[in-house]
Order: C-alpha cells, then sequence, then structure tokens
C-alpha cells in the first residue's frame, strides 16, 4: 500500500514542475538571478530523476531527496540575498528531515514539503 503513496508523490512533484517554483526560478529581472536558475536546475533534475525511481524501491528516493537538500545548502551558501538564503536552508533542511521517512515509503513529510516550496522559493526568487 505505501507504494501506491509514492506513486501519488511522484505525481506531484511533477506537478511542482509547472508550479510557480520553477516558473519563478527562471525569472532573471530584478530577482537574485544565477542562484535562483541554479535551484530551478536542481529542482529540474530532481523531478526527473525521481519519476524514473520504481515505487518498490523508495530507499532511492531517499538518496534523491539527500542528494536535492545537499545541492540546496551549497545554493544557499552562493546566495547573496537574505531571503533567498533563508528559504533554501530552510527547504534543505525539511527536505533533509523528510528523507528517511521516504527511504522507509512513507511520502507524507514530503509532499509536505513539495507542496509549500513554491511559495517559499518561488516567492525569494521573485
Amino acid at each position: 500500500m505505501r507504494y501506491g503513496v509514492v506513486r501519488t508523490l511522484a505525481g506531484g512533484v511533477v506537478a511542482l514542475g509547472a508550479s510557480g517554483l520553477l516558473g519563478g526560478c527562471g525569472t532573471l529581472g530584478g530577482g537574485p538571478g544565477e542562484v535562483c536558475i541554479d535551484t530551478k536546475k536542481a529542482f529540474q533534475q530532481y523531478i526527473t530523476q525521481v519519476r524514473s525511481v520504481p515505487a518498490s524501491d523508495p530507499a532511492q528516493w531517499r538518496q534523491a531527496t539527500d542528494k536535492l537538500a545537499g545541492r540546496l545548502d551549497a545554493l544557499s551558501e552562493k546566495a547573496e540575498d537574505d531571503d533567498l538564503k533563508k528559504a533554501l536552508k530552510t527547504e534543505a533542511d525539511q527536505l533533509r528531515a523528510a528523507a528517511p521517512a521516504v527511504g522507509g515509503g512513507d511520502v507524507a513529510q514530503l509532499d509536505t514539503v513539495m507542496k509549500e516550496t513554491p511559495a517559499r522559493i518561488g516567492k525569494a526568487c521573485e
């Protein structure tokens, strides 16, 4: 049953690609520019990776989620804008906290994080 939840989350992650996060991060006018573009790329790569992971192998979801958290930490260090730096660090911390449960097939916490991502990071990239 838990693998059905992973499949459901996969759809949610795909929907993230069409959300304000990925749309807003590509905006160059007046926003934090390069870090937002790199953040968009990191999420796109994450989406591509998790879409290819079998629902029966949640450990790969954990690895991908941990990797994304690490990339966001690195991007937060590059960010000059304090709001963006804070948003990226918060996102990384929440992804890292959700990763162990994802590895066990429970994606509820990751789903919550992903639902909040567009508001948190997208706003900082405006």
